[in-house]
This record gives structure tokens, sequence and C-alpha cells, in this order.
């Protein structure tokens, strides 16, 4: 399995890939949320609404066999690109290793010229509710 270094390296490494032109990156983002497992209907309520998001974004968290999977969703297609990006480190992990991930591919891939302030405070909204799932996990499990 890979580690959630490795994940991000490759992230960082497909969108070198485009050099800076924000427009095909925006469009990869977006493409990237599509590749989101579907999420079901019934975990797209206001128990697992992530606060802060100026879109609405949902995750819903499972605990099993020692790991934690996630799903998620958006209303909006970058937003979906964004919690994607978080759902491909983090989905498949242990809560350990969610908590002491350090997501250096955010300043790496440039985000803070991708996304402005409002959703910059929604993605680092998403990045504390994973968190908090996990640490939750993590209590539960000890």
């Amino acid at each position: 399995m890979a580690t959630t270094t490795d994940i991000q390296n490759e992230i960082i490494e497909n969108f070198s890939l485009f050099e800076g032109d924000m427009e095909s990156t925006l469009f990869y983002l977006m493409d990237l949320g599509k590749k989101l497992p579907p999420m079901p209907i019934e975990h797209q309520t206001e128990d697992y609404i992530v606060k802060g998001c100026q879109s609405k974004v949902w995750v819903y968290p499972l605990f099993q066999d020692g790991k934690v999977y996630f799903e998620a969703d958006s209303n909006t297609a970058i937003t979906k690109g964004l919690v994607y990006l978080l759902w491909s480190i983090w989905n498949n992990q242990t809560p350990s290793a969610i908590l002491e991930t350090e997501l250096f591919f955010i300043d790496k891939i440039g985000m803070s010229n991708m996304i402005g302030s409002q959703r910059s405070n929604g993605f680092a909204g998403m990045i504390k509710q994973m968190k908090l799932y996990a640490l939750g996990f993590k209590a539960k499990s000890e």
C-alpha cells in the first residue's frame, strides 16, 4: 500500500505537468473529482457536512480492520476535486497515519494560486474534519 508521502509525491508530479497553466490545472482538478466513488445519498446529510465550506461538502467516515475509509462528495466540481485529493491520500490509512501526515503537496502544487480564500477556508475545514474522524477512531481503538 502506498504511503501518504508516496501519494503526495505522485500528486505533485501530476500537477507539475501543467507548468503553472492555471486553466489546465483547474480542469485537471475538476476531472480528479470525477474519480471519487459515488457517495450514497443517505450519507449526504447535515451530520456529515463539512463546516466552513462555501460549497456543500460531505465526508462520511468508516473504520474497519484498523483503517479509515472515507466517502466524500461535493456539489461543485472544483471542491469535489479538492476533496478527492485528501481522499486519495487518507482513504484506507490508519488513524495514526492520517494524524501524522504533513500535507506538503498543498504548497508544492501552488494551491493558494488555484483557489481563493473562501475555498482555502473550506479546504482547511475538510482537513480538520477528516483528522477529527481519525482522532476519534484512534481513541476508540486504543
